[in-house]
């Protein structure tokens, strides 16, 4: 609805307004007289009547800045080799070379791709009040700059290709693991990003970068139906029913990593997705090639150094190596300040302690994990491994340590 309404408005702020000027019209009509059969049309259709209207009046012509000088009139037909699609065009617009790459992607999010303030936040891993500045200073550069938006052609497309895989891969990763709410998958946005890649890669065959980026959203999306229990309980990737993985997203994921790869240097895609691939590929947990996963995460690390992938592959260096090898690759970890709030950093931790025995050290980093960690699936997981951790705490005559998960 946003992006069709930009296309009339020519200008984003303005855009926003008639768009929530039509969700509080739907509030009245759709009470009175019920819900229309074509919902997301009578949005579009009430947010663009009211873009005309304002941009009748002079005064909201005189302060629509800035300006989306647009390639099309009206509903003309994009370019040969164009975007055709109404958001995906937006998003190639917002991502603007002249704002820095964390404010292209940034702006993005927020505007375009339902994220709230406090997800794109944790999506960079700073505080809430931090990313709001942020957007608002590139809301305001775009103001004061002057800034003119144009959709790109298609000879432009590659020069901005990068932040816009980077809002798919976001958008993506967000709804795989929702940092909130009671669901641990948020389909909304997992399909809308795989329907982006898919249309950057159509768009874009045979860039690598895609090819990568579109592969490890299949891969990862293969194993959504096992993730968690019919009752609604997390379940972790060893203990998860393969047999019931997606073969054709797996066979179509692990066709593109190939291609992906053939590209030197291979992008954090095509890594990304090579290291999906091997869990993907191994026909059980104990089959895992860890091995490789680790080399992988190596050459990963070099590529993208990000705390985050430093976490993975400590989490990867245990599973190979043994516990204690992955608690020591973490420990580096603990003084990062961009993981400080970082939920998984302790439920890591607190399973490597677990497997090895520390049961006090592993109980505070579950209990730390569960301050930090807001979705309502992974909450419940980690208030079920206190009580397994206690009662092994508790017994004077406890199990063989198990496998780890």
């Amino acid at each position: 609805m946003l992006a069709a309404t930009v296309r009339v408005t020519r200008d984003l702020d303005l855009a926003e307004e008639c768009a929530q000027d039509a969700y509080l019209r739907a509030l009245v009509v759709w009470r009175r007289d019920g819900i229309p059969r074509r919902p997301g049309a009578w949005l579009t259709t009430v947010a663009r009547n009211r873009a005309t209207d304002l941009l009748r009046r002079e005064t909201v012509l005189r302060r629509a800045l800035p300006l989306l000088v647009l390639d099309d009139a009206g509903g003309a037909e994009p370019e040969p080799g164009g975007i055709g699609d109404d958001r995906l065009r937006l998003i190639f617009t917002c991502c603007h070379p002249a704002l820095s790459r964390a404010a292209q992607v940034a702006l993005t999010l927020r505007l375009l791709c339902g994220l709230s303030t406090a997800e794109v936040a944790r999506a960079f891993l700073v505080p809430e009040p931090t990313m709001a500045a942020r957007i608002t200073r590139a809301k305001k550069k775009i103001a004061v700059a002057r800034i003119p938006y144009r959709v790109p052609s298609a000879a432009e497309l590659p020069e901005r290709v990068g932040a816009v895989l980077e809002v798919v891969h976001l958008v993506y990763t967000t709804g795989h693991a929702a940092p909130v709410g009671e669901r641990l998958v948020r389909t909304e946005l997992t399909g809308g990003a795989i329907g982006l890649a898919r249309m950057v890669h159509a768009l874009l065959p045979g860039a690598a970068e895609v090819a990568g980026l579109l592969a490890l959203l299949l891969l990862s999306e293969a194993r959504r139906d096992t993730r968690v229990t019919p009752e609604g309980r997390l379940v972790l990737l060893a203990e998860q029913d393969r047999s019931r993985w997606d073969a054709a997203l797996i066979a179509e994921g692990s066709a593109l990593v190939v291609r992906a790869l053939t590209n030197r240097p291979p992008t954090r895609y095509a890594v990304q997705a090579a290291i999906t691939a091997v869990h993907a590929e191994a026909p059980d947990w104990a089959s895992t090639d860890w091995p490789e996963i680790c080399g992988l995460y190596d050459v990963l690390l070099a590529l993208w150094p990000n705390p985050v992938v430093a976490l993975n592959r400590a989490v990867a260096l245990g599973m190979r190596d043994g516990p204690e090898a992955g608690l020591a690759a973490l420990e580096p970890l603990l003084a990062e300040p961009a993981l400080a709030t970082y939920g998984y950093l302790s439920a890591a931790r607190a399973e490597l302690l677990h497997r090895v025995g520390r049961w006090e050290e592993a109980l505070w980093s579950y209990q730390e994990a569960l301050t930090l960690i807001g979705n309502a699936v992974e909450r419940d997981f980690l208030e079920r491994k206190l009580i397994e951790v206690r009662a092994a705490r508790d017994d004077p005559n406890p199990p063989g340590r198990r496998a780890g998960s």
